[in-house]
């Protein structure tokens, strides 16, 4: 999930590009955004080309180094992904991107309390154009640490920024409902069905799971029959259909 949101925010060239007669400037600038588009269509061994090309005009330039650390991230090559992603962000430390792709990079690997605050650091900045999802990011990375309440804010902070984010909706329902205020969880689930009927979104295993909870404590067996069924025809490997079996026991 993390990496998709991070990837669909790099932009591409239509082409090749050509450093002869670019300033030194503008040929990295191409360089760099090469080695994204590369990197975007799956073809690491180009993009590192690219971004190679680019650490021979300037070792100092931050999208270089942001480049490099998602194409090992993908191959899997996980000390050179954090060292030059820290390289990354100690060239350009207001930089809300690259310590948005760095906090993903450390909750994929499990290191949820440095990701928490790279992810913050991602939040920070007003015009970033993705700080709604950064927010949800943020959300989610704040519960594998249990901290329930700063993870409300932020999935609050979300909804502010944009009133329809589906993660936000269905986190803070699942939250709500955990604390036991079953009003405020079905009022956030309810903005969420609406973007279900309107075909927005579609159902996950998380909010099928939810879903059969709110409809038994409301006493609406037939809802809640519904989203079961749902939920073992679609996910029937998912953590949710495992929590649903154990419960029906």
């Amino acid at each position: 999930m993390f990496l998709t949101f991070l990837l669909a925010g790099c932009s591409g060239l239509s082409q090749q590009t050509n450093d002869n007669g670019a300033s030194p400037e503008k040929a990295l600038e191409a360089y760099s955004q090469l080695g994204l588009q590369y990197l975007r269509a799956g073809d690491t061994a180009s993009a590192k080309d690219a971004l190679q090309r680019a650490l021979e005009i300037s070792d100092d330039h931050a999208g270089t180094y942001n480049g490099l650390a998602l194409v090992f991230q993908i191959e899997q090559e996980y000390q050179l992904a954090e060292k030059h992603f820290r390289r990354a962000v100690s060239l350009d430390p207001d930089s809300a991107v690259f310590h948005n792709n760095f906090g993903a990079f450390l909750y994929a690997r499990g290191l949820y309390e440095e990701a928490c605050v790279e992810l913050g650091r991602a939040t920070e900045d007003p015009f970033y154009p993705r700080r709604a999802q950064a927010f949800e990011n943020l959300g989610r990375c704040f519960r594998m640490i249990n901290r329930e309440d700063a993870a409300l804010h932020a999935f609050e902070r979300s909804l502010r920024l944009g009133a329809n984010r589906p993660v936000a909706l269905l986190e803070l329902s699942d939250l709500h409902l955990q604390a036991g205020r079953e009003q405020e969880a079905q009022q956030y689930f309810d903005r969420f069905s609406t973007l279900i009927d309107s075909r927005q979104v579609e159902h996950s295993a998380q909010s099928l799971w939810l879903g059969i909870r709110l409809s038994r404590l409301n006493g609406n067996s037939t809802r809640a029959a519904t989203y079961s069924l749902l939920l073992k025809n679609l996910y029937p490997q998912s953590a949710e259909y495992a929590l649903y079996k154990e419960s029906m026991q």
